[in-house]
């Protein structure tokens, strides 16, 4: 499993219609293949400033077949007018394996 995580600087302002055009555009990276789950995070401290976390079952699953989809052509379309800056995409591998205790 890999994971993407994106922090979404958005528009001051914009935040309650980025919202709403972020739930209807969940469609369609759900339609992708090899998408697993995604959770969007809303910042405590900035407003404007949301987490993504996407993961899927390969990287290529997101950066050739999501990307390169119809799905994702309308996933830029409504949401890609919100963002100041344009995001950075990082990719994790699987947690590591660790035995940790409080």
């Amino acid at each position: 499993m890999i994971l993407e995580v994106a922090v979404l600087n958005v528009k001051s302002g914009e935040e309650a219609r980025f919202e709403a055009a972020f739930s209807k555009a969940g469609e369609f990276i759900q339609a992708a293949q090899g998408y697993i789950g995604h959770e969007l995070r809303h910042c405590i401290g900035d407003s404007s400033k949301y987490l993504l976390l996407v993961r899927w079952v390969h990287l290529e699953d997101h950066t050739k077949g999501f990307r390169g989809s119809a799905g994702y052509q309308q996933w830029a379309a409504l949401l890609h007018q919100f963002y100041k800056p344009f995001p950075q995409i990082e990719y994790y591998s699987e947690p590591l394996d660790f035995d940790v205790r409080c």
